[in-house]
């Protein structure tokens, strides 16, 4: 056995996805956002989240994938990377798991149209369940988060 590492699960398009506990924040439920102009189409607005401001990216726009109406298990998953916490929009978070390291596996260079980069390792849970683990530097990448950095001031 491998060290067991704590994950976040979510759902985006009819797919499973993981993401580190140790980096999230909180979840929230959706919350009205500030549009705020010259910013990527996936860069929904800014939340005051308790006398925070922080960004919100929609995950489908960031990954291409058709964006989806937000509905009742819509949720903002609240993030850190490095100095900076970010929203992210996703259809629904579901529950938390332990994977094992020994079953994670390098992501193939395309899944579900989301390139690997964005990827950190696909983990295999139980028989016959595929999780997709986010690399949340990645998703986030330094470009971004510069700009993100720039709309909290």
């Amino acid at each position: 056995m491998g060290e067991e590492l704590k994950v976040i699960v979510f759902a985006l398009a009819h797919e499973e996805y993981g993401v580190e506990v140790e980096k999230v924040k909180t979840i929230e439920r959706m919350l009205p956002m500030t549009r705020v102009p010259k910013t990527p189409p996936f860069v929904k607005g800014v939340i005051n989240l308790r006398g925070v401001v922080t960004p919100v990216i929609d995950l489908r726009g960031r990954f291409g994938l058709p964006e989806g109406e937000y509905t009742d298990n819509s949720r903002i998953i609240i993030v850190a990377v490095g100095e900076i916490e970010v929203g992210l929009i996703v259809d629904s978070a579901n529950d938390v798991i332990d994977v094992d390291t020994d079953h994670i596996e390098d992501p193939p260079e395309i899944v579900g149209g989301i390139k690997a980069k964005y990827l950190q390792g696909i983990a295999k849970v139980g028989e016959d369940r595929l999780l997709v683990l986010l690399n949340l530097q990645e998703v986030l990448n330094k470009s971004e988060i510069v700009q993100l950095e720039n709309l909290e001031e």
